[in-house]
């Protein structure tokens, strides 16, 4: 009877035990499917555009000088090639001539802020400043309404991205980073950019880059023998019935 009794009491333990377990596998399910579903949800910009044509935009941030954008500005006539230039508020303040000699050549211009901040440690009234200031700075010397915004350091939170969109804003980003803010070679910026386009990507570059406008003339030649035509941010994304995927390509849902 003793043994009977001991076995029901380790029966009825065993048995919490496992209900208890139970529950708990169903809370962290819970937590964790809640995890994966907030994740998913995450806001994003445009990396690239998911597309089957042959085709790719170069863009440059304009931050700190214009010693090379002359030449940069040559080498795209030359090739018949239009771009998209980023440029921060203080830096069109400051070379309005270039904002108006870009605009004129018939090249795109969007914001990239207006003091080049960490713009996620922004609340929402500083980011709508920095937005709005730097646009209206680049609007009074083109006329022509900004509609692309890339954030300084590619730092972005849902806020931003959201933020931008309420002031009809796409938030544009790269999938091919030149790396010529690290002072690369001609020959470097080259293999880098060349070997890493594909069909809708988004070239970064800076136009205050050492070797860059050594290398734009190769690239674009490279490029055009692959059978790629450029066009600017502009051309190349989608405006509306579209989706952004986990990569931040940017799909047609049409």
């Amino acid at each position: 009877m003793y043994f009977t009794v001991i076995s029901k009491k380790k029966i009825i333990a065993f048995l919490s035990i496992v209900f208890a377990s139970i529950i708990m596998i169903a809370v962290l399910g819970v937590g964790v499917s809640s995890a994966f579903s907030a994740k998913s949800k995450r806001e994003l910009p445009i990396y690239y555009v998911k597309t089957d044509e042959k085709k790719v935009a170069i863009s440059f941030d304009c931050a700190w000088g214009v010693d090379y954008t002359d030449t940069l500005l040559e080498v795209m006539k030359e090739h018949d090639v239009k771009c998209t230039f980023f440029m921060v508020e203080f830096w069109s303040k400051k070379n309005p001539d270039y904002v108006k000699k870009i605009h004129d050549a018939g090249h795109e211009i969007g914001t990239h802020s207006a003091t080049h901040p960490y713009m996620s440690k922004l609340d929402k009234s500083t980011i709508v400043k920095e937005l709005t200031t730097s646009s209206q700075a680049i609007e009074s010397i083109t006329g022509q309404k900004v509609i692309l915004f890339r954030p300084p350091y590619g730092d972005y939170n849902d806020l931003l991205i959201n933020t931008a969109k309420d002031l009809s804003l796409y938030t544009i980003q790269w999938d091919v980073d030149s790396l010529d803010w690290k002072d690369l070679s001609k020959q470097q910026i080259t293999e880098r950019v060349v070997t890493r386009v594909k069909n809708g990507s988004i070239v970064l570059f800076h136009n205050q880059g050492l070797h860059t406008h050594e290398a734009l003339s190769d690239i674009i030649k490279n490029l055009k023998d692959k059978g790629y035509t450029f066009c600017t941010i502009g051309e190349l994304i989608y405006k509306q019935d579209y989706k952004i995927g986990a990569d931040g390509g940017q799909i047609s849902t049409l």
